[in-house]
């Protein structure tokens, strides 16, 4: 099949309908804006249901009814309005039900600018919300990757009956690469008894609700919804790696800064450093695995790369543990490093024996 030339934008949308995803609702914000341009022409042709609300917040708790009533339903925005929807995340949590949401992520914080940044890594991936909760994240590298990973997305919120979100960046969803659109998509849809359809002959009604008035039901609820997020980090951790098996140095990045950091590797390779690079592909769950692998390898120092001011930092030094040392270089506002300024960070590395910095 010939390959097709699309936009990250784009390829959101056309991996959710490759996915069933029948259900749409959002509002325009760059630099997302292209996610419901593109659905608002190819959901009807697929016979689904496209409406831009009011607002962020009203996009939300429609996903939250189309999803308590068992549709696949997506939403999307960039980082403002992704802040707006906190309190409707952790009531679909709450409720267990799934969801897909797209955060096309900008510069910030407050209005800030629409260039790509990561420093919403920490509303992501530590709940931006109220509660006891978690949302698992996904963050693809490239467009092609953003077409698998919206299946995957839906099929995992299906499974867990969580939302899901997927990461992205203003450069990832402005890109243009060709992608393979291999087959219709999936051909069918899990079943999902508890949703609320009406009786349909059933005695009783099924309710979605997370409200729990008594403190030791709310408490239940909170070890049942842990119980599932333990499920979780031990089946679902994903990442990439590259040149790790003999690597003195990782670097750690993901998202679109991955491809700068595999550029970086490979370079400092060319000049004898031997480096290798691990790519999370779930930013929640973490892959803790990945790095308990290269540490029984040749790792000696690890440098995260991100754009922001250190996030992904934390839990990196969380899965190392102290074994060894960990750097980083960051770049905030929407600044994105070239393979030259994180080789010079990479080579001040090995003249660091503190156990790390922060600069």
């Amino acid at each position: 099949m010939p390959r097709t030339l699309m936009k990250g934008n784009e390829a959101f949308g056309e991996g959710a309908i490759r996915a069933g995803c029948r259900h749409f609702f959002g509002y325009p914000i760059t630099p997302q804006s292209e996610v419901p341009h593109y659905l608002a022409k190819r959901l009807p042709e697929c016979g689904g249901v496209f409406l831009q609300a009011e607002s962020e917040t009203a996009s939300i708790n429609m996903a939250y009814g189309a999803a308590a009533a068992g549709a696949r339903v997506l939403t999307s925005s960039s980082s403002p309005g992704i802040s707006l929807m906190q309190e409707g995340l952790s009531y679909l949590v709450g409720s267990e039900l799934p969801c897909v949401v797209v955060n096309v992520m900008r510069g910030g914080p407050g209005l800030g600018n629409i260039a790509p940044a990561q420093a919403d890594y920490y509303q992501a991936v530590k709940g931006g919300g109220h509660g006891d909760y978690r949302v698992m994240v996904l963050a693809p590298a490239s467009v092609q990757e953003i077409i698998e990973l919206m299946e995957t997305a839906f099929e995992l919120a299906d499974q867990y009956r969580n939302p899901v979100m997927v990461l992205g960046d203003g450069i990832l969803g402005q890109m243009m690469e060709p992608v393979d659109l291999d087959g219709e998509g999936i051909s069918s849809i899990p079943s999902k008894p508890w949703a609320v359809t009406g009786t349909q002959g059933r005695t009783t009604r099924n309710i979605v609700n997370s409200m729990c008035i008594v403190p030791e039901e709310n408490e239940a609820a909170n070890l049942r919804l842990a119980n599932k997020y333990n499920k979780i980090r031990q089946n679902e951790q994903r990442w990439e790696e590259y040149l790790v098996n003999d690597a003195e140095v990782i670097l750690v990045a993901f998202g679109t800064l991955a491809r700068v950091v595999k550029a970086v590797a490979d370079r400092a390779r060319d000049e004898g450093i031997r480096a290798g690079v691990i790519r999370p592909v779930t930013l929640w769950p973490f892959p803790d695995q990945a790095f308990e692998k290269v540490i029984k390898f040749a790792a000696k120092r690890f440098l995260v790369v991100e754009l922001n001011l250190g996030q992904m930092l934390e839990d990196v030094r969380l899965a190392v543990n102290g074994r060894r040392p960990v750097h980083f270089y960051g770049r905030p506002g929407g600044v994105v490093p070239t393979v030259r300024e994180v080789m010079e960070r990479l080579k001040q590395t090995s003249e660091v024996t503190d156990g790390g910095d922060r600069i």
